[in-house]
């Protein structure tokens, strides 16, 4: 593998991690939580008005589906991007380009009476939604140059607490937002949350202006010229590291069963709970985030994070047949609570995986990559569990035919139909993880980690052998 080195007229490494340099992915950090309290408002608002407005379980299903086919779709664009930026100016782009669907999703509703936009079955209510998913996309952007900031300005030995502290300032932003935005929604209106959403996103932006990255340069291949937005030095990235695929992969299918809770979740706490209130409960309850995301900052991964990834997976999946098995509201608050402590962990293992096997220069592209397959397979299943949920499951639990085959598991209420959708995802997904942990990509990805040196950033690459040990050492764990 060629020795990294850096686009700069000096020929100079990036500033080696330290407490300067901490200093600064702090203010990052901060800054990316109120660009994520700003987008995320605006999206759980959307998903709420939507709801409320046409009680389509459909139409919240393809929002949803709509949401995750976009980052699949631009995943690698934006990974690539990331690469050949520097990561400010990636940050900016992100923010200007949100700042603008916003103001376009205001000018929408001024110009059309909130009848027309409500109507699900005409094309204004999709243009509205869609001006405001994209903003919500573009930030997707921001958060791959996040993971790979991590690597820029946090030491490697204490990158996995780094990845927590991100899980829990992200729900910090769910914590608000959820909040909010069901109040919002519940007492302002969809007009007046737009408008909020426009000058959160304004103040992101020139607070941003002043958050300061120390990077030199843009990290590349000796040789590598910054051309095109496909795949080209991703696939190779991916296969280099055995058992990285398989990672993606089981990532990606965990995001299928994913796909049926994101469509759901929102329907069955509405069923529950008024909107104002079922606001507050996922406020509440996203505390889980910062607990799950503290106890990753404090105690780390373990000596492998790929097996912590595939334990919490086992608990998400008792967790998904059980939350919902009756329908009490204290039940579904306290499945949700450990449900969000849990995601954190998982994401802080994926990244931490990412951040140790793969070189700096491509670590966009990869966190791109993952992030279109990944994603690619939650709209799948969302567009697929709306019309099943609407039409099959909801009206089979309520029949009496639905009630003699499966009340005794699931009990009797209103929606029956959403909870025997969860308890089949979640099973699917214990048979899955079980799997995995039998498998060989399971002990080569456990064994590349392992063999992988400390750090694979430019700033620990200083000595000429530094590239040739660490492919060495790549190839010695792919012959094992």
């Amino acid at each position: 593998m060629a020795q990294p080195e850096i686009a700069t007229s000096d020929d100079s490494l990036q500033y080696k991690p330290g407490p300067h340099t901490v200093r600064a992915f702090y203010q990052v950090l901060a800054n990316t939580a109120v660009a994520n309290v700003t987008s995320s408002y605006l999206w759980w608002a959307l998903t709420f008005w939507a709801y409320l407005e046409t009680r389509s379980v459909l139409a919240t299903a393809i929002i949803g589906g709509s949401y995750m086919l976009l980052v699949a779709v631009f995943g690698v664009v934006f990974g690539v991007i990331v690469d050949h930026t520097k990561k400010k100016a990636v940050m900016v782009i992100s923010s200007v380009v949100t700042l603008a669907t916003y103001l376009m999703a205001g000018a929408l509703y001024l110009s059309f009476p909130e009848d027309v936009l409500v109507d699900w079955g005409g094309p204004w209510f999709w243009v509205f939604a869609g001006v405001i998913l994209i903003g919500g996309v573009v930030e997707n952007l921001r958060n791959i140059a996040l993971s790979t900031t991590v690597t820029l300005l946090v030491p490697s030995e204490r990158r996995d607490k780094a990845n927590g502290l991100v899980g829990a300032v992200q729900g910090i932003a769910f914590m608000v937002t959820s909040v909010f935005s069901g109040l919002s929604v519940g007492l302002l209106g969809m007009g007046w949350t737009v408008i909020i959403a426009i000058v959160a996103t304004a103040l992101a932006l020139v607070h941003l202006l002043f958050v300061r990255i120390p990077e030199r340069g843009i990290a590349r291949v000796e040789g590598e010229t910054p051309k095109g937005f496909g795949f080209k030095g991703v696939i190779p990235a991916v296969m280099v590291v055995p058992g990285l695929l398989a990672l993606i992969l089981f990532s990606t299918f965990n995001n299928l069963v994913g796909g049926v809770f994101m469509a759901l979740m929102d329907p069955y706490g509405l069923t529950l709970f008024s909107v104002e209130v079922w606001g507050i409960i996922l406020g509440i309850t996203s505390l889980g985030f910062i607990l799950g995301g503290g106890l990753v900052a404090k105690f780390g991964l373990g000596k492998n994070p790929v097996r912590t990834m595939l334990l919490v997976n086992v608990g998400i999946a008792l967790l998904g047949m059980t939350f919902a098995i009756r329908e009490w509201w204290w039940l579904y608050a306290v499945g949700i609570l450990v449900f969000m402590c849990l995601m954190p962990i998982a994401e802080a293992a994926e990244q931490t995986i990412v951040q140790r096997v793969v070189p700096f220069e491509k670590q966009g592209r990869v966190f791109g990559f993952a992030a279109s397959v990944e994603s690619a397979a939650a709209p799948i299943s969302a567009f697929l569990i709306g019309p099943i949920a609407q039409f099959w499951l909801i009206p089979y639990m309520n029949s009496q035919q639905g009630q003699d085959s499966l009340g005794w598991l699931l009990g009797p209420g209103e929606a029956r139909g959403i909870a025997l959708a969860f308890v089949a995802a979640s099973l699917l997904l214990l048979i899955v993880v079980l799997l995995a942990f039998v498998s060989k990509p399971y002990r080569d990805l456990s064994a590349a980690y392992a063999a992988a040196p400390p750090s694979l950033h430019t700033d620990d690459d200083q000595s000429p052998d530094a590239s040739d040990q660490r492919a060495g050492a790549m190839a010695d764990t792919r012959q094992r």
